[in-house]
């Protein structure tokens, strides 16, 4: 049986523009998915002077920046395990996110304004987290600082764990909890994305 030729003109279409049939499918996807109740976490990636970025967002808000060298799938294996596994890539829900992230970027923006979703930080990890923004663009804090505003001065390590572990790193500034001796400490991106976090915000 031969193949309708509609059929074929469809396919040939198909693979003259696959990655924006594809991308426009997966919105259709995420959409249906929306609106029957279906989708609990959205994600896209998004390239930065970092690396590139994985984004995830629950309806509540953004639960998750990833970086390259964590691997997209792990950390999706990771959110369906702790969250849910009803996850589809959508680019929308999530551009308000890369606007802002690109403003930052681009030295125009120093504060987030985005609905989060702390889901995957608890007790004092998320006590220190909610500090962070607290500590000024372009400026440092000691991890025995920023032990002492969550409550416990000396859960210096214990606030290095929040950081090493901070599911919304940049946006929520993990980069600017530094040693006392002011070296740099570890990092969720790596040291080199540390350091150019803070030679960005320094130099604006």
């Amino acid at each position: 049986m031969s193949t309708p030729e509609p059929l074929l003109n469809d396919l040939a279409a198909l693979y003259t523009d696959t990655t924006g049939r594809l991308d426009l499918l997966r919105e259709r996807l995420a959409a249906a998915a929306r609106d029957r109740d279906l989708l609990d976490i959205a994600y896209r990636t998004t390239d930065t002077p970092v690396g590139t970025l994985l984004l995830a967002a629950t309806r509540q808000g953004l639960v998750r920046v990833a970086f390259d060298s964590e691997g997209e799938d792990a950390v999706l294996q990771s959110l369906a395990d702790a969250l849910s596994p009803r996850i589809l890539r959508s680019g929308s829900q999530l551009d308000p996110v890369v606007h802002q992230l690109d403003e930052y970027f681009d030295g125009r923006r120093r504060t987030f304004d985005l609905a989060l979703d702390w889901s995957l930080t608890r007790g004092f990890r998320s006590a220190v987290l909610h500090q962070l923004p607290n500590i000024g663009y372009g400026t440092t804090a000691s991890y025995a600082a920023v032990a002492g505003l969550a409550g416990s001065p000396k859960a210096m390590r214990a606030v290095g764990t929040a950081c090493a572990t901070n599911p919304l790193p940049v946006v929520i500034p993990c980069h600017r909890v530094v040693r006392s001796d002011g070296t740099m400490g570890g990092y969720r991106g790596g040291p080199e994305a540390k350091r150019a976090l803070l030679d960005m915000e320094a130099a604006a």
